[in-house]
């Protein structure tokens, strides 16, 4: 059996595109994706699953398309990864970075990353937040790059034992 890697070795960063324009099913696929990928990757289970689902609700009980914005990255019309900035005032908080473990590694993470920053320089925002675990190493090392700097940290045993929470903000 080939491996699901191997598949997807010749893909480049322009075959992805990016969009913002939410659609019916999205929310949906997008959180499926957080629960398939951080047991994958992490071991969280349902109780995370359940969080992101209800970060995911609050999101569309108070989209504001003036200071909100969701992407989705899409391969062949598939989603396989997202990021979003919530606009809060003059603060903005990005949420729900992921990426398919299979386009991993070919630009397509710094792409979202740098368009959401650029998104919040674009209207504005004073700070950019975000919170993480400390599992997700590698988009530690990418916030890091792009200027985050930790401002604190704290224990989380909701979604697995000893997961620890890391906060992060951005000047701009």
């Amino acid at each position: 059996m080939q491996d699901r890697k191997d598949k997807t070795k010749n893909i480049k960063p322009e075959d992805i595109s990016i969009r913002h324009e939410i659609k019916p099913g999205d929310i949906g696929y997008l959180t499926y994706m957080h629960g398939w990928i951080y047991w994958q990757d992490c071991r969280y289970g349902l109780a995370f699953e359940g969080y992101v689902c209800k970060t995911f609700y609050e999101f569309c009980l108070g989209y504001n398309p003036e200071a909100d914005r969701l992407w989705m990255a899409e391969y062949q019309g598939k989603i396989i990864g997202s990021i979003a900035i919530l606009g809060r005032g003059n603060k903005a908080q990005l949420r729900w970075f992921l990426l398919h473990p299979d386009y991993r590694g070919i630009g397509v993470g710094s792409r979202l990353l740098t368009i959401s920053l650029d998104y919040c320089r674009e209207k504005g925002f004073d700070l950019v937040c975000l919170s993480s675990a400390a599992d997700c190493v590698k988009a530690i090392g990418m916030y890091q790059k792009a200027g985050f700097v930790k401002i604190g940290e704290r224990e989380n045993h909701d979604w697995a034992a000893n997961v620890m929470e890391l906060d992060f903000e951005l000047p701009l």
